[in-house]
């Protein structure tokens, strides 16, 4: 499905850190995959898919969502703590964090044998930086428990093509779920930024019309979300683009999520 909007925005994409909102009119998003609650959850979220639209390319990413501490509201007395507990818990929430190496490497080697080489990758101010999310996210965030932190990176393959992956990790593992749910339903809306490549990265700077896809995946507390652009920006092969090239990356990282969410 294509669709041209001369009115709708396109503000500049800049590496590592203002990322412009990836609102790329033409753009196709596969946003079809489905959660699962671990076994004996009783109140987990049960196994739903999220349908793409019609014209979308589809593709499917599965991964349980184990059981995990949810964090509790701050009582009146943690509220008025001194500003040493305040910096304490920053500290644990970024501690919880998987490693920026660990969760994005410098090469993840694909099933089919695609080799997926990192640009660079960086661990956000906030969840909610404004020129890296877009407003429909920030809110979903912002009404949430709390969102620990945002991490991100840039990769490249054998044919030059553009990957970007954002994991965020929220305070309460059934809050995933519904962003990944949320989103993955809204095929053609993009609420997270893709970055620029640097200029010694030897990648081209794609137009803000390229074509790009969008997928989500969710393990515990963590939400994957994953851009794919071909090397030249063409708007077109989305499904290939998906199948092929975005998804086995998307599915490394999961299984690293995953299994960090798991051991916790």
């Amino acid at each position: 499905m294509h669709h041209t909007d001369p009115d709708r925005p396109h503000p500049q994409r800049v590496w590592p850190r203002n990322l412009a909102l990836a609102l790329v009119a033409g753009a196709v998003a596969a946003g079809a995959l489905t959660l699962l609650r671990p076994d004996g959850d009783e109140d987990g979220a049960p196994a739903a898919a999220a349908p793409s639209a019609s014209g979308a390319p589809s593709g499917a990413a599965a991964f349980a969502i184990p059981s995990a501490a949810v964090t509790p509201s701050a009582s009146a007395a943690q509220v008025s703590a001194a500003p040493a507990a305040a910096s304490s818990d920053a500290s644990a929430a970024a501690a919880s964090l998987l490693p920026l190496d660990q969760l994005f490497p410098a090469q993840v080697k694909a099933a089919g044998g695609e080799v997926y080489t990192r640009v660079g990758s960086t661990v956000m101010k906030s969840c909610v930086e404004p020129d890296s999310v877009g407003p429909r996210l920030i809110g979903m965030i912002r009404a949430s428990k709390g969102c620990l932190g945002e991490q991100i990176a840039l990769y490249t393959d054998s044919a030059r093509n553009q990957y970007n992956l954002a994991v965020f990790t929220m305070a309460d593992p059934k809050e995933t779920v519904h962003l990944v749910t949320t989103l993955s339903m809204a095929f053609d809306d993009y609420q997270v930024g893709a970055q620029a490549p640097p200029p010694a990265s030897g990648l081209a700077a794609l137009p803000p019309d390229s074509g790009m896809v969008q997928m989500f995946s969710g393990a515990g507390r963590a939400m994957v979300a994953g851009l794919g652009q071909w090397s030249d920006g063409r708007a077109t092969d989305y499904q290939t683009l998906v199948d092929r090239h975005l998804k086995p990356l998307q599915d490394a990282v999961g299984r690293t999520v995953f299994a960090h969410e798991s051991a916790r």
